[in-house]
């Protein structure tokens, strides 16, 4: 016998996972998922939080994790094995965010056509808005008592410096509230961060006449609406040239909109996860990534599907079940909010 989402577990644990279960929660049944994606799964009868936390750490003991959602009027219970822990080098974390520094401050030499002050506006600009959204998600994992690193820095040979950056969470979430917290975390705080980065940056932009321009951005709205209040005025037959850290607040509003695509374990895709079933989630997630096709950003919209189709689906927090609080649900429509402010097209080159 084997549970096959997410995770296995063997017939020599059953009886003991089954009177674990039963100590907490009455058993209406057991169900082999008929060979399908669902898997193997206990069917039981109520449902109290404080009952499944205590079967979390009575199974963790025995090397399983649960997973807990609805099933109709009843719930079903999932298992994994539980996974060993790597240690965390932190070592690796500073080489990481030194190289990423090199790499960022060359490509703001580049945007600064060779002006030092210019490349490490950029690199501070950039940098600090990767390391608020990454630093985001490590507190919330922290506040909610989930193990996960410090940011790991991805230094890059592109015109930016940098492919992002990254923390590896090492435990479960344990219910839908923590998981909707580790998703909107990053993205808000990245978005914060950007707003004055892009007002001083564009503050400090220059218009010309008839440049020679190589890639001609279309504004996101936010982006827009800044450009009105700070930017020097164009009139017909000149451009806005973007100053390097305008360049890197639109990088971060990029960045911010790409993360909140509600697609597999993005950070929009875990918002997404912690209000939806796996089901809905799986259909939100090909909308996400029909709207990046439609903006144009075809690699990141591959990316997207290689990660959709690798990933079986996305598990949710161990707790599938607890309501999603009022003041969550607000912060729900900040994130569309900002998620349409910061709608992006791909450049196009002339």
């Amino acid at each position: 016998m084997v549970f096959n989402n997410p995770g296995s577990v063997y017939v020599d644990d059953f009886h003991l996972i089954e009177q674990s279960i039963s100590h907490y929660f009455p058993i209406i049944g057991f169900s082999d998922g008929d060979g399908g994606k669902e898997g193997s799964y206990f069917l039981v009868g109520d449902y109290n939080p404080h009952s499944f936390q205590e079967l979390v750490k009575e199974l963790d003991e025995l090397g399983f994790v649960p997973f807990i959602s609805p099933e109709g009027t009843y719930y079903k219970i999932n298992l994994a094995k539980k996974q060993e822990k790597g240690k965390s080098k932190i070592h690796i974390n500073v080489i990481l965010l030194l190289a990423t520094i090199g790499t960022t401050l060359f490509a703001g030499y580049y945007l600064g056509e060779g002006d030092m002050w210019q490349a490490v506006a950029f690199a501070v600009a950039l940098l600090g808005i990767i390391g608020a959204h990454e630093l985001a998600h490590f507190f919330a994992a922290r506040k909610h008592g989930v193990d996960a690193t410090l940011p790991y820095f991805i230094p890059a040979p592109t015109i930016i410096g940098t492919f992002g950056a990254l923390i590896n969470i090492k435990s479960p979430i344990p219910n839908r509230r923590a998981l909707f917290d580790l998703g909107y975390s990053g993205p808000l705080a990245g978005f914060i961060v950007a707003i004055p980065v892009l007002l001083i940056g564009l503050k400090l932009s220059t218009v010309a006449t008839n440049p020679e321009v190589s890639m001609v951005f279309v504004p996101p709205l936010i982006m827009q609406l800044f450009t009105f209040l700070v930017a020097p005025a164009a009139n017909e037959g000149q451009v806005l040239l973007l100053h390097p850290v305008a360049f890197a607040g639109w990088v971060g509003i990029l960045v911010t909109m790409l993360n909140l695509m509600p697609v597999a374990f993005l950070d929009g895709g875990h918002i997404s996860r912690s209000f939806f079933s796996q089901k809905i989630h799986s259909f939100v997630s090909i909308v996400g990534i029909m709207i990046t096709v439609v903006l144009g950003w075809y690699l990141m919209a591959a990316l997207m599907v290689v990660i959709y189709f690798m990933n079986k689906g996305h598990p949710g927090a161990l707790d599938n079940v607890a309501p999603m609080d009022r003041n969550r649900k607000i912060i729900a429509v900040v994130i569309v909010a900002v998620f349409i402010l910061c709608l992006s097209p791909y450049p196009f080159t002339q």
